[in-house]
Order: C-alpha cells, then structure tokens, then sequence
C-alpha cells in the first residue's frame, strides 16, 4: 500500500535489504537502494533486481546508488530501513544521519540488540526496532536466492518505549508489502528472543558449513543448541528482557516450560529457512567476518558482566573468531571443537 509523498531509503542492499527493497519497490513506494559492493549496484543499475523464490521469480527496476554516489544528490529520506550486517551499523548510522528528515525515522531491520547503539547516533525518538524473519542468499551482483516466501516471511516491530503510535502502524503497512507483520511493544524482548533462537541456530550452524536442516540433524545438535538457549535465556532475564511469541506463533502455542518455549522458537524457525545456510556461512564463504560478535557475543560479554557462565555460547564466539583469522577452516569437524565445553560440563 503506497504511502504518499514518503521517501524511503533501504540502506545495505545484501540478501535482506534487496529482498525488501525489491518488493517496495514493486508497492509502489519511492524507495532508493544504497550499497558498498560496487558490482551489485552497477548490475542493479543495469538490469534491476531479480528475486528467486520457490514460488515466484521476479525481476524489478529499482533505484540504486553507490555510497559515494548519495554526496552528488539532494535526497533526504523520511524512512530509512538500515539492513547493513550488524558489524557495520554504527558508521551507516552515521553516514545516514545528515540525509535524514528532521522528523525521519531509522528502522533497524537486523540481527543483533543494535537498537540502542543506532539511537545514540540517529537519537532515541527516531529510531524503531524490527525482528526479522527473511532468509536470503546474494552471490551474483543483482541475484538473490530468498528461501522464504512472502507467505513464510515475518517481521515485528515497535517503539523502543513500547508505545502505539502511527508512525509504528505506518512501518508496519509498508513492511506488508514483503510479508507478515506484528507490532509489539516489548520489542527489546522479541529481539532478545529472536537473539536467543539464533544463538541456537546461526551460532552453531555458522560454524560448520552445511545447510540448517543437515546442520540440526547432527546427533547431539539438539542438546547443543538447547544449552546454548538456556545460556542466552538466562542472560536475556538477568538483564529484564521477557521472551515473547516470534514467526506468527500464538500466545497458546507458546505456553509452557521455558525449554519447551527454546523449541518452539527453534523447531518454527527452521521450519522457515531449513533449506537454506545460514548468514555466517555466507560471510565465511566470501572471506569476511561474520556478526557472531554481535549474536552469540553479546550474551557471552553480558554474561561475563552479569557473573552468568556461558561456555557454549563462548565456544562459538571463539570459534567463530578463528574461522575469520583464518586459523581453521569452516567444515563439518568443527563440531567436535563445539562438543568440549559440553562434554566438560
């Protein structure tokens, strides 16, 4: 549904970010894609997006720029939607800000707790936070592979004080032009949720090189994923947050023990992205850091804050760091390397 006179920009045209603004654009919304990797938005530029689904193969004309392209324009946006990986939030954040209207707003549509860190740049009163449930793929300039479809797509959002208001409503109209939408006003829970489920999933998985469902098959994996859970539940309370239905889940279907919830979560969010490899992989896969630091990593600096033991999600972090040092390699064995914090425990 168009919104008139509105001026969006989608900032980090990755996997994620083209996704959205591939289905924006097709809205009818005036929406300009901005990136850092030079051959995507030449190829852009040339020919548009194309997004592969199991369900719809759709190519779009859309509106690209380079980084340094925006300094030779005179646009400033009312919406901004920033969808950069977590590692690069801050200087985007910045580098946005003077093309931001005075009463425009960032929406911060990524993994990771970046909520408070974009506020403190953009300020608190122009910023809303958003779950994302999207899986993408980009490995060809102005190709993306989505894995789910608009039907499995979900987001929420809200304000970071958890008020109603119509600028929320207003992201949440756009935002069902690319799939499903909640408003919550306890969004630091459900990014801490959606944190704890990909402690589980991406933190794991990430290490190991194979697609979610190969990944989740590994005998012992479930254990695995469920102590990592329990680790980053035990952080998110410790620090006030309260877990709250994620993917379209209904408040009944999320109702029992505190593990039955940790499978819940997972057992639907694979459900969606099962097929595909998580975003770590991706990373590794193209020889840059993943954004570990800023999933499994914050409940591992949190809980060291907090005086909460973390081994398991410490032991991916670590892992992690030596993947991208290039001190081992991402394959399968590293599971072995992940099975030691649990057999000592």
């Amino acid at each position: 549904m168009p919104v008139t006179g509105k001026k969006i920009a989608v900032l980090g045209a990755g996997a994620i970010g083209s996704s959205i603004a591939a289905d924006l654009t097709q809205a009818g919304l005036d929406v300009t894609v901005i990136d850092q990797w030079p051959a995507h938005v030449e190829a852009m530029q040339a020919a548009g997006l194309r997004v592969t689904m199991t369900d719809n193969d759709v190519q779009t004309a859309v509106r690209a720029l380079h980084l340094c392209d925006l300094a030779s324009t005179a646009l400033e946006f009312d919406i901004v939607f920033l969808a950069v990986k977590s590692n690069d939030h801050r200087w985007m954040a910045e580098y946005i800000k003077p093309r931001l209207k005075p009463d425009g707003i960032v929406v911060g549509t990524q993994n990771g707790m970046n909520d408070d860190s974009i506020a403190e740049i953009i300020g608190r009163g122009r910023t809303l936070g958003c779950v994302v449930e999207l899986q993408a793929e980009l490995f060809t300039p102005g190709l993306i592979k989505r894995n789910t479809t608009r039907q499995g797509t979900w987001f929420s959002v809200g304000e970071l004080d958890g008020a109603y208001t119509p600028r929320v409503r207003e992201i949440e109209t756009i935002m069902r032009n690319v799939g499903k939408v909640e408003v919550t006003n306890n969004i630091y829970g459900a990014k801490w949720t959606k944190l704890i489920a990909n402690t589980m999933t991406m933190g794991p998985f990430g290490l190991l090189g194979l697609r979610n469902f190969e990944a989740a098959a590994l005998p012992g994996m479930l254990d695995i994923s469920l102590r990592l859970g329990k680790e980053s539940l035990a952080v998110g309370a410790a620090l006030g947050y309260r877990m709250e239905p994620l993917f379209g889940l209904r408040a009944d279907e999320f109702a029992g023990s505190s593990d039955e919830n940790l499978v819940t979560t997972m057992e639907t969010l694979m459900s969606h992205v099962g097929g595909g490899r998580t975003a770590p992989i991706h990373d590794h896969i193209k020889g840059r850091a993943s954004e570990i630091e800023f999933i499994s990593g914050v409940v591992s600096r949190k809980g060291r804050e907090l005086g909460i033991a973390t081994p398991l999600n410490d032991a991916v972090v670590e892992i992690d760091r030596q993947i991208n040092r290039g001190e081992i390699k991402m394959e399968r064995a590293n599971f072995e390397l992940l099975k030691k914090p649990s057999q000592a425990a």
